[in-house]
């Protein structure tokens, strides 16, 4: 029977995930990247969530793609000095949010060595099990490596989720330095490491699939058609209008003119958003769903498109709100996200036949927002005869969050279709059906505010059903 982790309190409006110990935490995150146009575009977003994570490093890297690496053009250095421009106004929706100095210090270059890209433009078509085609043995540390060493070394247990928008050349060196410098700590350190792959950019996946088991490699291939290149082009208008005029000198940075972010479901899959697919590779959510590739204990790959597609207004929504943040110096200004709390466990074991009732607790603390929800009922009111006047007395008596509990069927082991009473209530209730072996229900409810833009935050509770 799969073993779960147990949680008490969830804090969503944060991204946050909890631990055993009901402890608040972050993800700890090292991003790599090639500096392709798209990273530079994954990246604008990336800086809007490093509130949200323990950013350990942002390493430069190359690819087969970007064979030179792009850290002798200074591209990442100029975001974060934008991101200096909105950090007065980011740190007010969230003082979380990093000094533009830390993330300065965060700062490293890895490998851009082309003579170690030995394997050829198709990483569409390289999968896992294939034959490894590098040796990192005598290739030279870089700084980027030393750090990825560094912080896998330390005595903390946490996941580190390394994430590949290019190659994964940097990590491979780090995994083998570890291996043979550091053996007594060697499966201590490497066995914390989730490494999500934007497909496999160089020789490293399958190497450290043979060489280095431990690591829990995430390979996405459903990027393609969904993030990248022309997948979003119906949002050359929100570009063009919204996150490039009158949003701060971050969003002008964007580097194409519709959202084209194909290594943004890299960390997407580790930020802490409710659904916790960041604990689980097959959970599904903001970066894909993944299946257990057979012959291997910590490989996977993604279902397909609709894993991805299924979350990307929301997430997009999210982004917008962000982008609000950086020019709104006052926190009513902008709008922000539900707080979701689940009374009791975030995992249950039940048995068939027995009632089950999962009840959350929702707040919302800002303003309602007039001009957004006259932009949605006003027609509706104008046609009874109310006018814009009359819409703070309508308002008072309106919820500022719709709740809405969904069986996430994909990905329970439960096949059959549990009938929820109360779905769209802060109280839900269903009866355990009748199973025969161990079975689980994944239950989703998802918040959506009136806010500008409507905003979304979600909660999963996973209940294991039991033979009666």
């Amino acid at each position: 029977m799969k073993q779960y982790f147990i949680f008490s309190l969830l804090l969503i409006f944060a991204f946050s995930f909890v631990t055993e110990a009901n402890q608040p935490t972050k993800p700890r995150v090292i991003a790599m990247t090639d500096g392709e146009v798209d990273d530079r575009c994954s990246m604008v977003r990336f800086l809007l969530y490093t509130n949200d994570i323990e950013l350990e490093a942002i390493i430069e890297t190359n690819s087969v793609f970007q064979i030179k690496g792009w850290s002798h053009s200074g591209w990442l250095q100029e975001q974060i000095d934008a991101y200096e421009q909105v950090y007065s106004n980011l740190k007010v929706h969230d003082p979380a949010y990093p000094t533009p100095a830390e993330l300065r210090s965060k700062l490293y270059v890895g490998d851009e060595d082309s003579t170690h890209l030995v394997v050829d433009h198709f990483a569409n078509k390289r999968i896992p099990g294939m034959e490894p085609a590098i040796d990192p043995a005598d290739w030279a540390d870089t700084p980027g490596s030393d750090k990825i060493v560094e912080v896998l070394l330390e005595d903390d247990p946490r996941p580190v989720h390394i994430q590949a928008w290019g190659g994964g050349n940097t990590a491979a060196r780090a995994f083998y330095k570890l291996k043979t410098e550091y053996p007594e700590d060697y499966k201590r350190a490497v066995s914390k490491v989730v490494m999500y792959h934007i497909w496999y950019q160089d020789g490293a996946g399958t190497y450290i699939e043979k060489y280095h088991p431990e690591v829990t490699m995430v390979l996405s291939h459903f990027f393609q058609g969904t993030w990248d290149y022309g997948s979003q082009r119906y949002t050359k208008q929100f570009v063009t209008d919204y996150l490039k005029n009158n949003h701060g000198p971050l969003g002008a940075l964007y580097a194409q003119d519709y959202i084209s972010e194909g290594d943004s479901p890299a960390f997407l899959y580790s930020l802490g958003n409710g659904l916790r697919s960041d604990e689980n590779p097959t959970y599904g959510g903001w970066g894909g769903r993944f299946r257990k590739v057979d012959g291997f204990e910590n490989v996977y790959r993604d279902f397909d498109k609709a894993s991805y597609l299924q979350w990307v207004e929301v997430v997009n929504r999210d982004f917008e709100a962000r982008l609000k943040w950086c020019v709104a110096e006052k926190y009513e200004d902008a709008n922000h996200k539900p707080k979701i709390e689940v009374k009791g466990s975030l995992d249950r074991t039940v048995k068939s036949g027995e009632t089950v009732v999962v009840e959350a607790e929702i707040s919302d603390s800002d303003p309602v927002d007039l001009d957004a929800l006259w932009e949605k009922v006003g027609p509706i009111l104008q046609q009874h005869g109310y006018d814009k006047s009359m819409l703070p007395a309508y308002a008072a008596q309106q919820p500022k969050y719709t709740p809405f509990w969904w069986q996430y069927k994909d990905v329970g082991t439960y096949n059959g279709h549990v009938e929820l009473i109360g779905n769209d209530l802060n109280k839900v209730t269903f009866v355990a059906p009748k199973v025969s072996n161990p079975e689980t229900i994944h239950l989703i409810l998802e918040v959506k505010d009136t806010g500008s833009p409507a905003l979304t935050a979600f909660a999963r509770v996973i209940i294991t059903v039991m033979p009666n």
